[in-house]
């Protein structure tokens, strides 16, 4: 398999652990690489770190691999990837041998650009406060690999669900899986430099939906509704009112004028009860709820978990308030529309970091967002020339600053609030992370640090 990271090492020890001969290849070399190798070592698994993806790479192996493991990070067009599959080598995401192994465990596929992690979160806490099993694992939390390491082959308990979130990265590498419960939150433009047109990676997402017995869809998503005609079977959920929707969609959740879930067969619970700020968060509430229904729970059982779910690290997490400036960390927003949510969740005047890997998008509703929400904007790290031309460009008539690094960044966050009568600070980047940091939790906890410190 190629790639040690956090989902290629638990595919590696799943793998062996069936009884594969597994061999690990690597292109990088670092500390924490040498740490993961060394524990795959312990259990008799070969690692060969500082080796490129590379046709050379393969021939100097002593044989030729009739499986290919890749991780998430590799492009699924990378040209080796497709040399080795024109010679006949079977080349698959790290989430397939997760899958294979559960196959008599339903899954619980949540999938989307932006909603996932909230949605995928909450779905758990909704089964885990009914006494139901159901580990979180995928793109958050453990990999699904490990999971099912851990509870089918060291003979832990068989869990009643597995609640798995699945990036665009991971599904066009796994196009057979097929969970039992489907969730499509969100689609706008993203990783566009990766699959290359909205189209396809539209497609990647819809194939996992199809795919699943049961199809869960948000209404209230644009690009969702522009193409509900097209879906046979599906159960839409709408956080506004049923009435308006268009004659294809007919809601099995909907909240009406006086804020109530409500179903076909008459109210649920208050949708106050999840104490989330933002019209999305209603949205991930009514996609998480469909799912519960669907999983048995009662309305009573999910109105009292929701009533004590704590949130979603990283994404609008509460950090604290200091001198009457509240601080929220939504590192997670790695795009503008992401971006754009947060601000609309919040009650300006805000001082807002900004800043990071750029992303190809389309950044207008972002920039309208910062102009009503924003009375300073604070960037970093690689994009800051990027977004200070784009400021101006869309007229923001606030403040501007630019800062190298996060400590910069929140050091002067700390002085502009109160000075401008803010009365909150929010880490939302419109960016990747690549730049400064590993992955945006690592962001996100180094911004919580910082703020913690002041």
């Amino acid at each position: 398999m190629v790639g040690l990271g956090r989902s290629g090492l638990g595919a590696a020890r799943l793998l062996h652990a069936r009884g594969d001969s597994v061999m690990v290849l690597e292109s990088g070399d670092t500390p924490e690489l040498r740490a993961r190798a060394a524990l795959l070592e312990a259990e008799a698994i070969p690692v060969h770190l500082g080796v490129p993806l590379s046709t050379e790479a393969f021939q100097a192996l002593p044989l030729s691999p009739a499986v290919l493991v890749v991780s998430p990070g590799i492009r699924w067009d990378h040209p080796v990837l497709e040399e080795l599959r024109a010679r006949g080598v079977q080349v698959q995401g790290e989430i397939v041998p997760a899958w294979q192994a559960s196959r008599d465990v339903p899954w619980i596929g949540i999938t989307g650009t932006n909603g996932k992690t909230t949605v995928t979160c909450l779905v758990h806490h909704l089964l885990e406060q009914a006494g139901r099993d159901a580990p979180l694992c995928g793109n958050v939390g453990v990999s699904a690999a490990e999971v099912v390491l851990q509870r089918r082959l060291d003979n832990g308990p068989r869990p009643d669900w597995l609640v798995v979130e699945l990036s665009s990265y991971q599904l066009e590498a796994a196009p057979a899986i097929a969970p039992a419960i489907g969730v499509w939150t969100t689609l706008t433009p993203d990783h566009l430099e990766r699959h290359g047109t909205l189209a396809a990676y539209r497609g990647i997402k819809r194939r996992l939906l199809e795919h699943c017995r049961i199809r869960i869809l948000n209404a209230d998503d644009p690009d969702l509704r522009r193409h509900a005609a097209s879906w046979d079977e599906a159960d839409w959920i709408t956080a506004g009112p049923r009435e308006g929707l268009p004659a294809e969609i007919d809601p099995i959740l909907w909240i009406d004028r006086e804020g109530l879930v409500q179903g076909r067969q008459g109210p649920l619970f208050p949708a106050a009860a999840l104490a989330m700020p933002g019209d999305h968060n209603r949205q991930n509430l009514l996609l998480a709820v469909a799912v519960g229904l669907h999983a048995g729970l009662s309305p009573g059982a999910m109105e009292a978990a929701c009533r004590c779910f704590p949130g979603v690290p990283h994404r609008l997490e509460r950090i604290r308030s200091l001198k009457g400036v509240t601080w929220f960390n939504d590192s997670k927003a790695t795009n503008y529309d992401a971006a754009e949510v947060a601000l609309r969740a919040l009650e300006g005047p805000l001082v807002v970091l900004a800043g990071g890997q750029s992303k190809q998008g389309d950044a207008t509703a972002w920039l309208e967002r910062l102009r009503q929400r924003a009375a300073a904007v604070v960037l970093y790290g690689a994009a800051r020339e990027e977004f200070a031309g784009l400021l101006s460009a869309g007229g923001f008539p606030g403040a501007v600053h630019s800062c190298e690094g996060m400590a910069e960044a929140v050091a002067l966050a700390a002085e502009l609030a109160p000075a401008l009568g803010c009365g909150g600070v929010l880490l939302s980047p419109a960016c990747a992370s690549f730049d400064q940091y590993a992955d945006f939790e690592a962001r996100g906890e180094h911004f919580r640090r910082l703020v913690l410190a002041l």
